[in-house]
């Protein structure tokens, strides 16, 4: 049954697009970018190119009082700095703009009146209080919150007398007692009667600004959308919409609604956790194909073999394998360890492209200055691109490569006193070092171990000598641990500056 569903699905959305699909990303300017957004900004990407149609951005900002100051601007430097950029909206332009609701208040003035004059929509004179008494009222006698139509049967009359006088007025859409059913692309057959729950909903409020529910019907329709891809939050909208749209007599779009993105364990992302903000994974160093692949992992849509392990992806290459068939209806669990590995191999990635290595050399570089800007440093391009080489399999981002533990690979020792160095064993220990095969932790432990026995130097002696000469550094991991890490050929350097 599932199979068959999923089949007729596809037949549908084939149906459906006799051309080139349009999607689109309509988030509004009330803050940040989360990481639920940029997987609907990403899967309504990825649909556009799959089938070669258009990505539009939209900014609906019709709630004024929620609108944060730069915050249309910073959700599109989110999106470009993931890689999702769009072929129509507010930074671009395009035929169907203009692409901020604030911007189109004359074409809802427009569209609104069609409705008063078929008779699906009327104007409502009620009172905040009169609004808030009925809400009350609800609460004590434990029904649902719901407005109860009064206005709707005004007469003509009525209505031009209370429009004269100056009575202040909100545009309501007369919802009816009618079970509307759609396909969901992704959770199937959905069937719902609103006007049990809901009382006529405001489309247009008194300040002439649109709501949601109205602006989005008007700009998907004249915006020529194909496919609504959108949070699940929407779903028991959708009902409601399609009222709407039958009252204009257009012709909605296919509706596909993403489920909710959770943690492993199942609870809700957290602000405080720092695992909502997009802003908040590029300042820990994920980058943009990283956190991108990340999302990818969770929910479906995707062709991950079982047990094939992770394979970094472009964004062309994953266009070509989304199916929205593919996506599963339930809760997008997400794997922390997951974003690690999608990050080390773009790591891997960079450093194999010539022109990207450099710019991750630089990158880890600054890092390196801004973090220890009073050492003497060691990160000449060639230091740096090993260590980068090295550190591959070791860590997840750029940002561990400046902690504490690993100071040692950038931080050259400062001038010490002399009289800390026993030239004439470090000698010695030079030669047992070169001779040194394989050169690993549990050897060079080894190797420790018997220079002191057969030099006679008592152990922390000699670790306290060639940590200093090593690092110059009063602690850190044990020195037969920052040799492996340095590496023989750089542990060799530092010990041969300190015979100079």
């Amino acid at each position: 049954m599932k199979l068959l569903q999923r089949l007729s699905m596809c037949s549908l959305i084939r149906c459906f697009m006799t051309d080139a699909p349009r999607v689109r990303f309509a988030p509004s300017p009330t803050g940040y970018l989360h990481l639920g957004g940029l997987r609907t900004a990403l899967y309504n990407k990825l649909f556009a190119i799959s089938h070669k149609g258009s990505f539009i951005l939209r900014i609906e900002d019709t709630d004024q009082t929620r609108k944060i100051q730069g915050s249309v601007e910073a959700l599109i430097a989110d999106l470009e700095w993931a890689g999702i950029t769009c072929d129509e909206g507010p930074s671009i332009g395009g035929r169907n703009g203009p692409y901020i609701q604030s911007e189109r208040l004359d074409i809802y003035k427009q569209n609104i009146t069609k409705l008063l004059e078929n008779g699906s929509a009327y104007r409502c004179f009620c009172t905040e209080r009169r609004l808030n008494l009925l809400r009350r009222d609800a609460v004590r006698s434990y029904s649902i919150p719901k407005y109860d139509n009064r206005c709707r049967n005004l007469s003509s009359k009525e209505t031009k007398e209370k429009i004269t006088a100056g009575t202040p007025n909100c545009i309501r859409f007369k919802l009816t007692s009618d079970c509307q059913y759609f396909e969901d692309l992704i959770f199937g057959g959905i069937a719902y009667d609103v006007s049990i729950n809901e009382g006529d909903p405001v489309l247009m409020k008194s300040d002439g600004f649109p709501t949601y529910h109205f602006a989005n019907v008007v700009d998907d329709h004249l915006m020529g959308i194909t496919h609504v891809l959108r949070g699940v939050e929407w779903q028991i909208s959708t009902t409601k919409h399609l009222l709407i749209y039958r009252a204009f007599g257009w012709k909605p779009p296919l509706f596909g609604h993403l489920p909710l993105i959770v943690n492993a364990d199942g609870t809700k992302l957290s602000k405080r956790q720092k695992d909502v903000k997009v802003e908040d994974y590029r300042l820990k160093g994920v980058f943009p194909l990283a956190l991108v692949n990340y999302i990818t992992l969770a929910g479906g849509g995707f062709d991950h073999v079982p047990g094939a392990g992770i394979m970094l992806k472009s964004m062309d290459e994953l266009a070509q394998e989304f199916q929205i068939n593919k996506i599963s209806s339930h809760p997008s669990r997400l794997n922390p360890d997951l974003l690690g590995e999608c990050n080390k191999l773009e790591i891997k990635r960079r450093l194999q492209n010539e022109i990207e290595s450099l710019t991750l050399i630089s990158q880890l570089q600054q890092l390196v200055k801004k973090t220890y800007p009073l050492e003497n440093l060691n990160i000449s391009d060639d230091h740096v691109k090993n260590v980068l080489e090295w550190a591959t399999a070791r860590i997840a981002t750029l940002d561990e490569l400046i902690s504490i533990k690993y100071a040692f690979l950038w931080i050259l020792p400062s001038k010490y006193n002399q009289s800390e160095i026993n030239k004439q064993l470090l000698e010695k220990f030079v030669h047992d070092l070169e001779s040194l095969k394989p050169y690993d932790q549990t050897h060079l432990k080894q190797c420790l171990r018997d220079f002191s026995t057969k030099n006679n130097i008592k152990f922390p002696m000699l670790m306290k000598m060639l940590r200093l000469v090593l690092s110059g550094l009063p602690e850190g991991p044990s020195v037969a641990e920052m040799m492996h890490l340095l590496g023989k050929h750089q542990s060799l350097i530092r010990i041969r500056e300190a015979l100079q």
